[in-house]
């Protein structure tokens, strides 16, 4: 009762140190207010709709259950998740947070996953999507290009170290411990046969399914929006009110202990509420060496900020799935991808892109000034609001209509 209390106290006064900080700085709120709606309208909603309504109309054509049938005997071993993990983990590695949330729930809705597989599939699926990598940290924020590649390497050997770690969370119920024992094969026959009943259960019309999947996409970025602004504002009121700072003197004897330079605990405090603006101010930091800038942006990276936590948070409070195993997991991931970032310095930065580079360097032509994934980075930054207005008005279309019909 007591701790009830407290937790009410606590979250009234927040509420209204908030308040009272917007109304002492508009300004600044409305600043950063805009810099979070930029970033949602201009590159996170266009990116991330295509992905979210064709993983849907999967979902409802059986395909996702076909490819579950097919990675059963690599998923169930490895990280100890159906098949269907399969999918999640390669949906949220290309598309990026908090893709892998949003598929985890919406299986675990399906009946295809036990409340544990859940709570263990989301823990290493999701990821920050190579565009944003590559394109959005690495050329942004560092210039450097090549810096990509070293961030990226530790932020996926990362996540699968958690996987393999998360594997034995929970207990294993009498059915999942049933799949364990029997032996694993692969029968194209069964896969097929599975596609094929799970897309006679889904008695929705074609016109009815890509409604629902734009319907549904769309909810869930609209929300992922909201989450956006409010904690680039928060993050930003934060700073002026110099909690940051205060918060960072606290972890100075930490970076003191790492030999990191103390400048480097604003950006991380930063870093802990938004990955965004934590990534952009650690590169600005010019007392630091690359070295110790690519470990601190790793671990940034890996624990993906208050802001998408939050947002990983809202979708699974939709299911039984436990939030608690998500947050220790990021900081597993943090720790594992700012090690590796120290591990692989040597081997793949020095080794191939020092200064003089060897004939068999890593090629990233892909993402340097004036290829085609820089050009479509930037594109989609250009295209990014028309595609996002163009989508709000068919979902405003659908509802309205939707409710049209409910009336008559």
């Amino acid at each position: 009762m007591l701790r009830s209390k407290i937790k009410t106290i606590f979250l009234s006064v927040s509420a209204i140190i908030l308040a009272a900080s917007l109304i002492s700085y508009p300004q600044e709120s409305l600043e950063a207010s805009i810099r979070g709606l930029n970033m949602w309208w201009e590159v996170v909603f266009p990116s991330l709709l295509p992905f979210f309504i064709v993983s849907e109309m999967l979902i409802g054509f059986g395909v996702v259950k076909f490819i579950g049938v097919m990675l059963e005997p690599l998923m169930r071993p490895l990280f100890k998740v159906p098949g269907v993990g399969g999918f999640v983990w390669a949906m949220g590695m290309a598309s990026g947070f908090p893709a892998g949330a949003k598929f985890t729930a919406r299986l675990r809705q399906e009946g295809q996953l036990s409340r544990i597989e859940a709570e263990r599939l989301v823990s290493f699926t999701n990821s920050s999507n190579p565009l944003f990598i590559f394109g959005a940290v690495s050329v942004g924020f560092f210039y450097n290009p090549h810096l990509g590649v070293l961030l990226a390497l530790s932020h996926y050997l990362g996540n699968i170290c958690v996987g393999l770690i998360m594997r034995f969370h929970g207990n294993e119920s009498p059915g999942e411990k049933e799949k364990v024992t029997t032996k694993s094969q692969f029968k194209l026959r069964v896969a097929l046969s599975a596609l094929h009943q799970t897309r006679l259960k889904d008695k929705r019309p074609l016109g009815k399914l890509l409604g629902d999947a734009v319907s549904s996409s769309i909810q869930t970025l609209l929300m992922v929006g909201g989450f956006i602004i409010l904690f680039s504002v928060i993050n930003k009121l934060l700073y002026h009110l110099h909690i940051t700072a205060v918060l960072a003197k606290g972890f100075d004897l930490v970076l003191k202990s790492l030999s990191f330079p103390e400048m480097l605990s604003i950006p991380f405090i930063s870093g802990l509420f938004e990955i965004t603006l934590g990534s952009q101010l650690t590169s600005q930091i010019q007392e630091a060496t690359l070295l110790q800038q690519a470990m601190l942006t790793s671990f940034i990276l890996a624990f993906s900020g208050f802001s998408v936590q939050a947002q990983v948070a809202s979708i699974l409070a939709q299911t039984d799935i436990r939030f608690q195993p998500f947050f220790i997991a990021r900081i597993i991931h943090g720790l594992f991808a700012s090690l590796f970032a120290l591990l692989l310095w040597k081997p793949i930065y020095v080794r191939f892109y020092g200064d003089d580079q060897p004939s068999n360097a890593i090629p990233v032509s892909f993402f340097e000034e004036g290829t085609w994934l820089h050009g479509y980075y930037h594109k989609l930054i250009e295209a990014g609001p028309l595609i996002t207005i163009f989508s709000l008005a068919i979902y405003v279309m659908l509802l309205y209509f939707r409710m049209r019909k409910s009336v008559h």
